[in-house]
């Protein structure tokens, strides 16, 4: 498959509706549409402009796209198509800049850091609203989302002063080894529509807090809360050319290649598919960048029979639908102890049972709507395949185009197996199969018997049980009793093709330097005595 289609299958999606002529209905659902959620500071909500050198810029070519709110296809607004020589241009602002900014302290760079993470603490409302509007998802995990997105400046601001090389001992008399620690360079950060808040500051966070400057290529889907996190570094005291905000459609492709083999750029972090990161690392490879990426999962969600089954249930729940699904630590497949099979089938169902489906800003909903209808087509089609197959749905399973385009039913099925489509690919949707199994050894074996391996999950009491599913699973990261794994301090990332590098925490620190190694020689003499 080419990278066109690769980057933006779902972003043809807008595209080709910008292309239909629009019904009397959709022209009516678009003038409505103009009435943005009421923010406390409209000044946040920026249209037809990116952010390049401390300047707000439309694209070169005058191009724009729509962009649609998710719950109803209404119309947010429209952005700049920015194209590869608009990226050129934000790559050389970020070269200048940084030549400038690696020679800040590191307690300089701490309290531009603080200052704005204070910023998007003071309008964690709109940033919310803003997420909700262009995302889906409910506000409640909305404002969630910023939180967790603040606290990835908080931590890094604290790092930044805390930067450290070391000394060595030689095996040469005379000879002093020592290591300093330095900014990459300049990065490009390509970051995906699930968390349009999250994903950029846990990345800019510590390409900042060591010297770096950054481009971020923010997702088609969901412009406008990296656009409003730019207005806020604005004031926050970043200098110009630091941090660059640029959004694009159509033109995905043609910026991803221009930062993966422009030779300026040193670095680059992308979180997304699994084919997207092997083309852009095959794209890497002409300029040898650094990569962090953070790739497609699987996740398994092991429940032993001799786990707490209501503390398990929870756990299952906040993993598996957490954003209606649409996560890559999500519970894809969760397996249960047959012992105690029945038992946790009708607790969870009762539980997904109470979800209320519907518009992010409508105070009941705990479920919106999915990104768009791609995704709502593919969960459906994991439905209808695991039912052909001998499964069971004892909850949902069906679309809601009552609710509006791309909403699909909270879903359980039960007795599923290993030749359901659903137990080799990621549903990305709001879809909990389960799965039974006899034994340990059979459920760990299932449960890497995938290519990828970024997050697994396993309840139990049994320590000795603990510890030696929690070292057979291949995957990056594990949670022990809790299906929420994610926080600034824990580092974020998989094996497998799940991806390299690690996020958050003090080693996604280290993902943005390079180690400089000093000798002095001839350090050996005595003590001089005149």
């Amino acid at each position: 498959m080419s990278l066109q289609k690769l980057l933006s299958s779902s972003s043809r999606i807008a595209i080709r509706s910008q292309l239909r002529k629009p019904s009397p209905l959709i022209a009516f659902s678009r003038l409505q549409s103009t009435m943005a959620p009421k923010l406390k500071d409209p000044s946040l909500f920026k249209q037809n402009v990116c952010y390049v050198n401390g300047e707000w810029v439309p694209a070169k070519s005058g191009k724009t796209f729509e962009v649609h709110d998710p719950a109803t296809e209404h119309l947010i607004g429209t952005c700049p198509e920015f194209d590869a020589a608009d990226t050129a241009s934000a790559i050389s602002h970020a070269a200048t800049a940084f030549e400038s900014f690696r020679h800040k302290t590191g307690r300089e760079r701490s309290k531009l850091l603080r200052k704005w993470y204070d910023l998007v603490v003071e309008n964690a409302d709109d940033l919310a609203a803003l997420i909700t509007w262009e995302n889906g998802k409910p506000t409640a995990d909305a404002k969630g989302e910023v939180t967790y997105a603040a606290n990835f400046f908080e931590w890094f601001s604290e790092e930044a002063p805390r930067i450290y090389g070391d000394t060595i001992p030689s095996s040469i008399p005379g000879n002093r080894v020592l290591t300093i620690k330095e900014p990459v360079g300049v990065c490009g950060l390509i970051t995906p529509w699930n968390f349009p808040a999250a994903m950029i500051t846990r990345k800019i966070g510590p390409a900042l807090a060591v010297g770096c400057s950054v481009v971020v290529k923010a997702p088609g889907e969901t412009p406008f809360t990296p656009l409003a996190l730019a207005e806020l570094a604005h004031r926050a005291g970043i200098p110009k050319g630091v941090v660059n905000v640029i959004t694009a459609l159509q033109n995905t492709p043609e910026v991803g290649q221009e930062l993966t083999t422009n030779p300026t750029v040193r670095k680059i972090s992308f979180t997304g598919s699994t084919p997207v990161g092997k083309l852009l690392m095959k794209q890497c490879s002409g300029t040898l960048k650094k990569l962090s990426l953070e790739l497609g999962g699987n996740a398994p969600f092991i429940v032993f029979d001799d786990a707490d089954v209501d503390i398990a249930v929870a756990g299952a729940i906040a993993s598996k639908f957490r954003s209606s699904g649409q996560t890559c630590v999500c519970a894809n497949r969760i397996f249960v102890q047959r012992g105690i099979y029945n038992e946790f089938a009708k607790k969870f169902t009762e539980k997904v049972q109470q979800f209320v489906v519907g518009n992010g800003f409508e105070e009941k909903t705990t479920h919106g709507p999915l990104i768009h209808h791609k995704a709502v087509d593919k969960v459906e089609e994991h439905v209808r395949d695991a039912e052909s197959k001998g499964a069971k749905v004892v909850l949902g399973g069906k679309k809601l185009p009552e609710k509006g385009p791309n909403f699909f039913e909270p879903t359980v099925i039960t007795d599923m197996t290993t030749d359901m489509a659903m137990a080799k690919e990621e549903t990305f949707g709001p879809v909990a199969g389960l799965f039974p199994f006899d034994t340990e050894e059979e459920v760990v074996r299932i449960a890497n018997s995938t290519q990828v391996g970024l997050a697994g999950y396993f309840f139990s009491r049994d320590l000795e049980r603990v510890h030696r599913v929690a070292e057979h699973l291949e995957v990056g990261m594990v949670g022990v009793n809790t299906g929420l794994i994610s926080d600034p301090a824990s580092p974020f990332g998989g094996v497998k093709e799940s991806g390299f590098g690690r996020e958050g925490s003090l080693y996604g620190i280290g993902e943005y330097q390079v180690t400089k190694m000093v000798t002095y020689g001839g350090m050996g003499k005595a003590l001089q005595s005149s």
